[in-house]
């Protein structure tokens, strides 16, 4: 019998490529694996993969009672399956996996996929904060095995809970074809129609007010927003009221296939972030490394972990700051100056020779190999 992994996420499971990617390599060397989740008023069927899934159905979408709910829904799940180890991620799942592990005796490895109580949703909501920061620090010291997804963060955990978390980072698997042909988006030259994507949730911090209010200075091209969150509508309304909306295309939520063409059609990825919380300061989100190996150029916030890859790799502009006028500045650095544009076209080519998932997945496979001992 496999040795069996329970994951668990607070997400409906369908767009979570690092999850994805986390439960497929593990099920393809040598784990029974099953990825815990929920489902959501618009959650679209799952699809089968090489691991199993399970989502809850639950009364609350969010808030403290969604939280609450889906903790003891968990909790007793976890109580009444068997598992070999407990892949808690994140703060919000972690009570009840650390819980059922000493109950069962089992090993809890904790995935700090961002800074939790630093992200724009929590830093300013005192009470809120205190409760996951009480939460993790009487917890996380507990625990034997933990990682997370930047060395920024992996070196400001393992002082803050005395625990030698490792380093996972959140790196795009090459594949050579994508299993969804049939979803075509014309792509023009980026001198005639340059194409700026952001890939990710539309919540706050995410500076994608600015980009809106970017294209009317912007005298041509298009914004492709790929994903949905708390600010749908109102970014749907503000591009309206700016007179935008039809240079603004809302994508919505893509499976990992579908985002990876609409990826390979843009001119420019977009990675735009609010120094907000030290989440975000500190983080390494994938969609670097998706715009790396699609080949595109990309705009970064001046970040240390934007700032260190960089400078290892030129592949985008960093930025200060998400004025308007900083983002217009970056844009027509990338669309004007056409050598330069292809030579960082040529550095993203070259990308996966230094960051490659297949170097995570060997880390990624040792954890919790070395939990099972």
């Amino acid at each position: 019998m496999k040795p069996k992994i329970i994951f668990t996420v607070t997400n409906d499971l369908s767009y979570d490529q690092r999850m994805i990617r986390i439960c497929n390599s593990l099920a393809n060397n040598g784990f029974e694996v099953l990825l815990v989740g929920r489902v959501r008023a618009n959650s679209i069927p799952l699809v089968n993969k090489k691991f199993q899934q399970h989502r809850f159905n639950l009364w609350f979408e969010n808030g403290k009672l969604f939280y609450l709910a889906y903790n003891i829904r968990l909790f007793f799940f976890l109580l009444n399956n068997r598992f070999d180890i407990i892949g808690s991620i994140d703060l919000d799942t972690l009570l009840p996996c650390y819980l059922a592990s000493r109950f069962k005796r089992k090993p809890c490895v904790f995935d700090a996929h961002e800074y939790f109580t630093e992200v724009p949703e929590v830093v300013h909501r005192p009470m809120t904060k205190w409760v996951w920061h009480t939460l993790g620090n009487w917890i996380i010291p507990k625990l034997k095995y933990a990682y997370t997804v930047s060395a920024s963060l992996q070196t400001l955990f393992t002082k803050m809970y005395g625990v030698n978390f490792q380093l996972v980072r959140n790196i795009t698997k090459k594949e050579t074809k994508s299993s969804v042909p049939s979803l075509i988006i014309q792509h023009k030259p980026s001198k005639e129609n340059p194409i700026l994507l952001y890939q990710g949730v539309l919540n706050e911090g995410r500076g994608l007010e600015s980009m809106i209010r970017t294209m009317q200075m912007l005298p041509k091209g298009e914004l492709w927003l790929a994903g949905e969150g708390d600010l749908s509508k109102n970014l749907r309304q503000l591009a309206k009221d700016l007179k935008v909306q039809n240079r603004v295309k809302f994508l919505g939520y893509l499976q990992p296939d579908e985002l990876k063409l609409i990826t390979l059609q843009a001119t420019i990825g977009l990675n735009l972030l609010e120094n907000k919380g030290l989440s975000y300061y500190y983080s390494l989100a994938n969609k670097t490394f998706d715009y790396m190996y699609a080949g595109i150029p990309a705009i970064h916030m001046n970040f240390p972990e934007y700032v260190h890859i960089n400078k290892a790799l030129e592949i985008g502009v960093l930025i200060e700051d998400l004025a308007p006028e900083s983002l217009l500045a970056a844009i027509l650095k990338l669309t004007n100056d056409e050598k330069y544009y292809n030579k960082l076209v040529e550095n993203c080519k070259l990308g996966p020779t230094q960051f490659n998932w297949e170097i995570e997945e060997k880390r990624l496979i040792a954890i919790y190999k070395a939990a099972l001992d």
